[in-house]
């Protein structure tokens, strides 16, 4: 059975990684610690070369290898951060690393990892049909497997974070961590609790992936779905991360979707940068409970940026559409001359801008003399898209509002 890392093995990690990864900044939100009412501290792991916390643990693993094992290559299988670790690492000591990645893996993160000189073998649709494909590669060909999280060297690695966040504020009262495996939420409970024995620890999992949750407090809950936070997607948690997070009595938050888009949405408007799903999981967690925190003194990693452009492009529109900001409205009109020209002075009086117009005369359920028109619209605050709505019924149109939830 694996043995846990202890205290000494982290400080030994630190050492041996330091100057070849970045010691990240740790700041204080003003503006989200207003928002949640607690004093909200960020750890930006965003902002490592590879975009993710990921190689400090990759890096201490590489670094323990021996000069045979060096030269077998390595393999690992992963989603996308650990993939890229294991593979920027690798080409910087000279060895050869092959990366098993879900077919769903984002293309940003595809391509970097390639990018970074391994060579990418595509399988299955979820994590855990990559690393069986990769536990298969590695008896097949020889490779030496870097688990992503359930590996005492991998969870050392991880838990430096947490030293550099103690240092950088002694005084925090709760330490809030995205968990897939559960890799970072070990090494941050090991190192954290050695330091400061009565720190709280909150684990943050999206909940259509409750694994870990399920796997600490024995309970059954269904598993799957698309979550913007695959990053942290895992079916099947680690037996020896499990083992660690229950021994620490490490409490799981359950995080909702529109919850971790909301988060993701906050961070880049609020703070400038850009975080994946996962990343935000412990942003979403204060934004979902805000009285859990309260008056506390909290930090949460900001553990990935990897997330593809144009699926950040939709999480950010539809945040504007949440906030009443943009809006799509269903305008009943008789199909006949002016008719669109008195919606959009309807519009233009309420100082709104037309984004988009479709007009829709075979595909409604309307009178064959009527017509839909579908405005989009973006307005500078919610109340200009209600005064937009008042004028056109106030004129005799009848308006649907689009909705999201």
């Amino acid at each position: 059975m694996m043995q846990p890392p202890t205290i000494e093995d982290i400080r030994a990690a630190a050492k041996r990684i330091d100057g070849a990864v970045i010691r990240t900044p740790m700041l204080v939100s003003k503006t989200l610690s207003e928002i949640i009412g607690a004093e909200v501290w960020l750890k930006f792991e965003n902002l490592q070369f590879t975009a993710a916390y990921k190689e400090r643990g990759a890096l201490n693993k590489l670094l323990q290898l021996s000069p045979e094992e060096r030269q077998r290559g390595v393999i690992a299988a992963s989603a996308g951060n650990h993939a890229q670790a294991v593979a920027y690492h690798a080409k910087r000591l000279g060895i050869p690393a092959t990366i098993v990645m879900p077919e769903s893996t984002p293309t940003v993160k595809v391509t970097q990892t390639a990018g970074h000189g391994a060579t990418v073998v595509l399988h299955g649709d979820m994590f855990d049909d990559a690393y069986s494909k990769a536990r298969e590669l590695a008896l097949e060909k020889g490779y030496v497997f870097i688990h992503p999280f359930d590996d005492p060297q991998i969870i050392a690695g991880a838990g430096t974070v947490a030293l550099e966040m103690l240092e950088d504020s002694p005084d925090l009262e709760t330490i809030v961590v995205p968990i897939g495996g559960g890799g970072l939420m070990s090494g941050v409970s090991i190192a954290s609790r050695a330091i400061k024995p009565s720190i709280e620890l909150i684990g943050v999992e999206a909940e259509l992936y409750p694994s870990m949750k399920c796997a600490i407090e024995g309970c059954q809950m269904p598993l799957g779905g698309d979550t913007l936070a695959e990053g942290i997607a895992v079916k099947q948690p680690g037996e020896l991360t499990s083992r660690i997070l229950r021994e620490y009595g490490v409490g799981v938050a359950l995080v909702s979707e529109r919850d971790l888009e909301r988060a993701v949405a906050m961070l880049v408007g609020i703070e400038k940068t850009v975080v994946e799903g996962a990343g935000a999981a412990g942003l979403a967690a204060m934004i979902g409970e805000p009285e859990r925190y309260k008056g506390k003194k909290v930090a949460t990693l900001l553990c990935g940026g990897n997330i593809d452009t144009h699926l950040l492009a939709n999480v950010l529109v539809r945040d504007l559409v949440r906030q009443g900001r943009i809006a799509r409205l269903h305008v009943a009109a008789h199909d006949q001359p002016g008719a669109l020209a008195a919606i959009t002075r309807k519009v233009y009086e309420a100082g709104v801008n037309v984004i988009e117009i479709n007009h829709s005369r075979i595909f409604t359920r309307l009178p064959a003399k009527d017509t839909m028109i579908e405005v989009e619209c973006e307005a500078r605050d919610p109340g200009s898209i209600d005064d937009v709505v008042a004028r056109l019924e106030a004129a005799g149109f009848r308006v649907e509002r689009a909705s999201l939830d």
